[in-house]
């Protein structure tokens, strides 16, 4: 039976992490394409990071660029942060539920194809002050 969950639920939710974050789900993209772009936002300043994904040509900029503006708005709201001091700590792409079809091929028979989506992830963080 369950023991202890008032115990172990104040335990998780001081070891949460308190860094504002969004999350966008179920996206139609596949992980290694979203890679990509995370790569070029990681560890830019989040007002640099949303120049570069305005000007970027891949199918995973426009969501990424909606998703770094709800971050920024998280951190503005519920963590009374400043937006000129926000970086992008972390951004990942990981693979979401594969949509499995299938397209015919020659002499009646059938192929599969794989319709990957992902969740991608982007935590941002205050730069800390260098006197």
């Amino acid at each position: 039976m369950a023991t202890r969950i008032r115990e172990k639920a104040k335990a998780r939710k001081e070891n949460r992490d308190k860094r504002p974050h969004a999350v966008a789900k179920y996206v139609r993209i596949a992980p290694s394409k979203a890679g990509i772009v995370a790569d070029l936002i990681r560890g830019k300043k989040a007002e640099d990071a949303l120049a570069i994904l305005m000007y970027t040509q891949k199918a995973a900029a426009p969501v990424m660029e909606k998703l770094l503006l709800s971050a920024m708005a998280n951190a503005e709201e519920n963590n009374e942060m400043d937006r000129g001091s926000l970086y992008v700590a972390e951004v990942y792409a990981n693979p979401g539920p594969t949509l499995k079809r299938y397209v015919a091929r020659n002499r009646g028979s059938a192929s599969p194809m794989l319709k990957r989506t992902c969740h991608i992830t982007i935590v941002l963080d205050q730069m800390k002050e260098v006197i």
